[in-house]
């Protein structure tokens, strides 16, 4: 076996498993939005006078919930085609 070649499969290897863990942060962001949206839907039902003044911040913790979401994707690439 030579063991040049074993250092590159290892290499390749753990940058996969790096690139993999780091993408499971895209997992959070989805389970955040169902969790926003969820406790929004409910809050409308309860009170329908204040669901549209609170339409803001759901937009905005959508925005930042999803930013988080595309952070670990890019993350993800750079650990998978960075050098």
């Amino acid at each position: 076996m030579n063991p040049v070649a074993s250092v590159v499969d290892f290499h390749t290897s753990a940058k996969l498993i790096g690139a993999g863990l780091a993408a499971m942060g895209m997992i959070g962001a989805g389970v955040g939005l169902g969790v926003l949206f969820g406790s929004y839907l409910q809050a409308a039902i309860r009170n329908p006078a204040g669901a549209a003044s609170q339409q803001t911040m759901l937009f905005l913790g959508m925005a930042l919930t999803e930013t988080m979401g595309l952070f670990a994707f890019v993350v993800s690439l750079i650990i998978l085609f960075g050098s």
